[in-house]
């Protein structure tokens, strides 16, 4: 059985799912992704299965991968790079870790929103530089934040905005009601109509066509000037030149991510140099506790979909 391992969290962080992986008996291949998809071209149809990150897994990638390819196990919950469609129809499985980082995620987007308001970087780059810089912050206590999806990480965002009293705004076709009622979350029917509520924006939702450039020119305009928006879901979900000239405008005062449309991004990323933004290197759900549990959700949804027995949880019903 040979495995290509890409995810590099899986690699690099110490836990049990190690010594799990060795006593199997595969052949494992270590590859440092996200590989793109050319990468991925030159590896496939070499391999049992892909134990995968956010690697370019397109449908020429599952083609030339058949018929050896069994199973795409993903380390994590975000599929979009990889071209379910095409895995449904080839009937190939994938795989992935529902329920494993939410908490981790929700505390990056406070470390975040947190760095925006108490003007965190520009602080430490002063006493660093010798300097002592001293530029006033923002309370976040009864600041309005707006959640674009309510799943588990949009659930523990809430519970923590409550916890910092911000009010707290919510819009999702999953709606968690004794959770809204729990958190006094406002539930809002059209993206519009939160963007038209708030302050803060965070998306907490899938990438799909849906919600590709869901934060536009049109709905940061309804914004009030001054406002933040915090990415910690995919670097897609924003306009990113929208961002820039809202940025500029006046109309944010700061954009802070954990995902850019291209990772790792070349030197020039225009995100990476804005005086108005943070960026952090997709490591929001990358902790000594987290990366152990989808390590190990991954490995054995995988050993059980090999084996044919056991809970393995499907994305793409093919399973």
């Amino acid at each position: 059985m040979r495995i290509l391992l890409s995810t590099c969290s899986y690699q690099d962080t110490p836990g049990p799912h190690h010594d799990l992986m060795e006593s199997q008996g595969w052949e494992i291949v270590r590859e440092r992704g996200p590989l793109p998809e050319a990468r991925m071209l030159d590896l496939a149809g070499d391999f049992d299965a892909f134990l995968c990150g956010d690697d370019g897994i397109t449908r020429a990638v599952i083609e030339k991968s058949l018929p050896r390819l069994k199973i795409i196990s993903k380390y994590g919950i975000g599929l979009d790079k990889i071209d379910i469609p095409a895995t449904k129809e080839l009937k190939v499985p994938v795989l992935f870790t529902p329920g494993v980082n939410h908490d981790t995620v929700a505390e990056h987007t406070f470390l975040l929103l947190l760095a925006l308001a108490k003007n965190f970087v520009c602080a430490i780059d002063g006493t660093r530089a010798g300097r002592w810089d001293r530029k006033t912050g923002t309370e976040l206590f009864a600041k309005r934040i707006g959640l674009i999806g309510m799943g588990r990480i949009g659930q523990e965002v809430a519970r923590r905005a409550r916890a910092f009293g911000m009010e707290v705004h919510g819009f999702g076709n999953y709606w968690p009601a004794e959770i809204a009622a729990e958190f006094q979350i406002t539930r809002h029917l059209s993206l519009d109509s939160l963007f038209d509520s708030v302050d803060i924006i965070s998306p907490h939702t899938n990438l799909n066509a849906q919600t590709l450039h869901c934060i536009n020119a049109e709905r940061l305009n309804r914004l009030p000037d001054g406002s933040w928006v915090i990415n910690t879901g995919r670097g897609e979900l924003i306009d990113q030149a929208a961002i820039i000239a809202a940025l500029d405008s006046g109309k944010l005062a700061g954009y802070a991510a954990d995902v850019l449309d291209q990772e790792p991004p070349p030197a020039d990323h225009p995100l990476l140099h804005h005086p108005k933004v943070i960026i952090t290197p997709h490591v929001g759900s990358r902790t000594f506790e987290s990366v152990p549990r989808q390590a190990m959700k991954s490995l054995t949804n995988l050993i059980n979909a090999l084996k044919g027995e056991g809970e393995c949880n499907c994305a793409n019903g093919v399973i």
